[in-house]
């Protein structure tokens, strides 16, 4: 930690000791009648209505959906303080000197956190708006004002993190204009008022907490740039205070800043997390619209560098619409504008992204013009999204992401007889704690057909169970070589890498049938007698073959392991010197090192091996093809793969 960091820790520090005396916090000021623009000029109407009256209906019984996949009887209004899963309430002492990672104290922070990002009240406002039922207005206001009566200012686990405030201002200003903002129903009549009042009082405490705690220096990834959109977003819905210029000024200048540092000019997003990759151009997505609608736009580097980060996407996405899972993952969205459970996150961008930059390679992957696009872009996006010629052509499809560190190769992309690899060769992660990252350096994904073969088996989870937290980012975890039972990076904690292993790209071809990339990375050097790992991976289209080369050079005894994560429903038949593995009419052959020995392990906890989660805090057991050997200096092996299904030919 440097210098910077530790002068900015201290202000931080002694801006919290004097604030719970009652000095510099947000005092009452009278909000003025200045209000800012929605995202989107007319509000679109061509909605099945029925699944939006459904998910309100749900919420106002009570039932609160957290990270997109379960259901939880919260209540109405739910005890905001307290965690879901454990029951614990936390306390209500001064925030900024919580300890949120204390789990005796709050329990699951994750799930305590969720529900207070608000998702639940832009849904009850759709539903009000497609409608017109004043019982949804009312649930919002419900929702509001019990959390402002529970939730006091600067007291509790809800004002203890920037980013937290920020994704509720969010969704506290999408809801607002979908309410009509000062015409809103539940603002009628003197208590209507007075419940107004709460609410842009709230709203300006929330933002002065934002300005007044940045996460900055080795924190200021994706968490900078959540906070700086909410206090974008709130200065812009409500510049109403003598300081709201200020805040949003302050904010667009530091979100283009931002968002041109933490996502490389071939459009990887720094994190290394496909998840962060999508919530990073959700945040310039809204960020972008609220700046047009407002007469802030940003500037021309920033929409190009949003298309790249939608090119990354559709580049990684088989023709099945599945994206490898690379780094972390919890399922959260910015803004749920979508009450559909199966909701594609991915395929949404891309159908945005179509018609913002008039791609027909996006439209292609998309597939359809969904529900969240036409929240965003309007009705009349139907029909620029049906005018766009589907582009299925395989040379729109970029293969080398060279800063970011990601490979394509394969063969007949973009058809349903596709082999698609993606091989990730690129940093642990963004700054110094590269905190989303995972130790995969040179592992890669293989799906057949539109069909996931070898896969990262995802994250699981957080701030809780470190032993499967630090299975799932580990080496173990993905499909490259451990040495020593080592992960190539070394963990300082939960989100804190304190050594990263470096890794780079030393020759690829691409454009030969048989197609090649060779990197190696120096995370093993830390050892007594260092080792580098470099693998050559080819893939010979024709003979329809991968080649694996692994070269390990060292000097003394090491154990070395080869890990190869099967997708969910494969089952392997291990032999002497080859497995087999088949689902779906998808079958292939893994031969491996004459000198090693393999076993098959399925869901293990002594070791942990063996499990995939698809979904945060879900885990399933997978089968895991785990090859291993003593080496005494330099060696090398092959593995190959070889597909045998009809799909593939």
């Amino acid at each position: 930690m440097g210098l910077r960091e530790l002068s900015h820790r201290g202000v931080q520090y002694l801006r919290t000791q004097v604030e719970r005396t009652g000095l510099g916090l947000a005092g009452t000021v009278a909000a003025g009648t200045a209000r800012g623009k929605p995202w989107i000029d007319v509000w679109p109407e061509r909605f099945a209505v029925e699944p939006y009256r459904d998910a309100a209906d749900r919420i106002l019984g009570g039932k609160f959906r957290l990270f997109a996949h379960r259901e939880w009887a919260l209540g109405f209004p739910p005890a905001w303080n307290r965690d879901p899963v454990s029951g614990t309430d936390a306390p209500l002492t001064f925030g900024k000197r919580l300890n949120y990672r204390d789990t005796a104290v709050v329990g699951d922070i994750k799930y305590l956190w969720e529900p207070n990002r608000h998702l639940e009240l832009v849904t009850l406002a759709q539903a009000w708006r497609l409608t017109g039922e004043t019982r949804f207005a009312s649930g919002c206001r419900t929702l509001v004002d019990s959390w402002i009566q529970q939730c006091p200012y600067m007291m509790g686990p809800n004002w203890t993190s920037s980013l937290e405030l920020a994704l509720r201002l969010v969704n506290w200003s999408c809801a607002w204009h979908l309410l009509a903002a000062d015409q809103a129903v539940l603002f009628q009549g003197e208590e209507g008022e007075a419940f107004k009042e709460r609410w842009l009082t709230a709203v300006r405490q929330h933002c002065h907490f934002i300005a007044g705690y940045p996460s900055l220096h080795s924190s200021a990834n994706n968490h900078l740039l959540g906070e700086l959109l909410g206090l974008f977003v709130g200065s812009t819905t409500w510049p109403c205070w003598p300081e709201s210029e200020h805040w949003r000024e302050r904010a667009h200048e530091n979100f283009e800043q931002q968002a041109l540092l933490q996502n490389g000019a071939d459009g990887v997003n720094k994190e290394q997390a496909i998840w962060y990759q999508h919530e990073v151009a959700d945040m310039m997505l809204l960020a972008g619209l609220t700046a047009r609608a407002n007469g802030c736009d940003f500037g021309a580097a920033f929409w190009n560098r949003l298309e790249a980060m939608f090119d990354f996407i559709a580049s990684c996405m088989d023709v099945g619409g599945h994206v490898p899972a690379f780094g972390d993952a919890d399922d959260a969205v910015i803004v749920r504008f979508s009450p559909d459970a199966d909701f594609r996150v991915y395929q949404s961008l891309l159908a945005t992204a179509a018609v913002l930059f008039g791609r027909g390679h996006f439209k292609h992957k998309a597939g359809v013009f969904d529900d969240k696009s036409r929240w965003l872009l309007g009705d009349g996006a139907v029909a620029t999204f049906a005018a766009l010629a589907s582009d299925a052509s395989a040379s729109r499809l970029r293969r080398r992401f060279e800063p970011g560190g990601y490979y394509i190769l394969g063969g007949e992309l973009g058809t349903a007889r596709e082999v698609r690899m993606v091989v990730d060769a690129g940093p642990l992660g963004y700054l110094a704690i590269a905190a989303h990252g995972h130790a995969d350096a040179l592992s890669f994904t293989l799906s057949v057909a539109g069909r996931p073969v070898l896969i990262d088996p995802g994250t699981y989870a957080y701030h809780t169970e470190r032993l499967w937290r630090d299975h799932f980012r580990g080496t173990s975890a993905h499909n490259t070589l451990s040495v020593d039972h080592l992960d190539q990076s070394v963990a300082g904690g939960p989100f804190l890498w304190s050594r990263h292993a470096d890794t780079r790209c030393l020759a690829m071809d691409l454009d030969a049938d048989a197609q090649c990339i060779v990197a190696e990375h120096d995370g093993y050097r830390r050892l007594n007698d260092p080792v580098i790992h470099r693998r050559e991976i080819v893939y010979q289209r024709a003979a329809r073959l991968i080649r694996v080369t692994d070269h390990i050079r060292c000097a003394s005894q090491h154990l070395i392991e080869i890990f190869w994560h099967f997708a969910e429903g494969y089952r392997l038949a291990l032999g002497n010197d080859a497995a087999r593995a088949g689902r779906d009419g998808v079958e292939l052959e893994v031969r491996w090192p004459a000198a090693l020995h393999a076993r098959l392990v399925r869901g293990s906890v002594d070791p942990i091996q063996g499990w995939i989660s698809q979904r945060f805090d879900e885990k399933v057991p997978g089968d895991t093809l785990v090859v291993c050997g003593t080496v005494t200096g330099p060696w090398q092996g092959v593995t190959t793969i070889t597909l045998f299904s009809e799909e593939a030919r």
